[in-house]
């Protein structure tokens, strides 16, 4: 799994959860990345669209693909 792949599971995992959450959920799992390395992974994701980032806190983002499929086919 990629840098993405695994800050991606953490985020998953804790709902909720700042830089240093995500670090030490990695270290836990043992994958040890650099700050630099989960910064640039965070920033990647958050501007993919994955991610939100409110204040310091990440979290998924929330999946509107289907609530705009059904607005397009039944929407006023």
């Amino acid at each position: 799994m990629d840098t993405r792949g695994w800050v991606l599971r953490a985020v998953e995992r804790l709902r909720f959860a700042t830089a240093n959450d995500v670090q030490r959920w990695l270290d836990e799992e043992g994958e040890s990345l650099s700050r630099l390395e989960l910064a640039r992974a965070l920033e990647a994701l958050v501007q993919e669209g994955r991610l939100e980032l409110k204040g310091d806190l990440y979290r998924l983002s929330n999946r509107s693909g289907s609530k705009r499929a059904f607005d397009e086919l039944f929407g006023d």
